[in-house]
């Protein structure tokens, strides 16, 4: 009797060893004597002890903060560049059988890519294009790490520093063109105003009367004032009679 519960105690021993959980949003890579047999999904598993052994694979989408890097620009600008990669594992078995580490491979494959893509561009293009060379760093690091089963969903450039002699330049340079931007403006205010002002001018000339209107309208305007100034207005008809008169003598 004492036999048989020992085996019995025994077996279960055995099964409660071998139970192993698989979590909602992990993956069991599953192996037997050293080779893989499968992926097993989430749930409870029985793995032999000894004889079988099982890897689990989170799959959720990960963030990882790819540290600084130092890399010089098409333009031979010297700049320090950070960016956070967001993936996941696509494929569990490949992650684990085709690469030894994929978070610290992941993590190398964007060093070098961000590297290699700012070395390919200009300063210019590297600061008011971020969301350009993000895609391609991101299609970089998915189509080199799709052989380990990873799936890159998305890179965001963080942080771009530059040495301060250069952020000097960019300060004078923006500095210029906000002073180009207010000359230009100036000059187009003056034009539109010249502009209507002969368009004013020929309508007042053109119109018998309106140019003495418009004077009287002025006479009233400064009258209003309550200034010492006094102010004599004369017709300019009265100054071209004159004007004639003095040049008949």
């Amino acid at each position: 009797m004492d036999t048989i519960w020992f085996v019995l105690g025994a077996i279960v021993l055995v099964i409660l060893i071998s139970l192993r959980q698989v979590n909602q949003y992990e993956r069991g890579v599953k192996f037997a004597f050293g080779r893989y047999i499968g992926t097993v999904e989430p749930g409870w598993r029985v793995i032999l002890p000894i004889f079988q052994s099982m890897v689990k694979v989170d799959m959720r989408i990960k963030a990882v903060d790819v540290p600084d890097q130092e890399a010089i620009t098409k333009d031979n600008v010297s700049t320090t560049i950070n960016a956070v990669i967001y993936y996941k594992v696509a494929n569990a078995d490949k992650a684990i059988l085709e690469v030894q580490n994929f978070y610290y491979a992941v993590s190398q494959l964007a060093q070098t890519s961000m590297r290699n893509i700012v070395g390919a561009v200009t300063l210019d293009d590297l600061l008011s294009e971020r969301d350009k060379i993000s895609d391609q760093i991101q299609k970089i690091v998915d189509a080199a790490s799709d052989p380990w089963g990873i799936k890159v969903e998305n890179v965001e450039l963080k942080d771009i520093s530059l040495p301060e002699e250069m952020k000097r330049v960019i300060a004078k340079q923006a500095e210029a063109e906000r002073e180009k931007r207010a000359v230009i403006t100036k000059a187009e205010g003056e034009f539109i105003a010249a502009t209507n002002l002969s368009k004013a001018a020929a309508l007042l000339s053109a119109t018998p009367g309106a140019l003495h209107l418009r004077t009287l309208n002025s006479i009233n305007d400064l009258s209003s004032d309550k200034s010492n100034t006094v102010v004599f207005a004369l017709p300019i008809e009265l100054m071209k009679a004159i004007e004639g008169f003095s040049k008949k003598l």
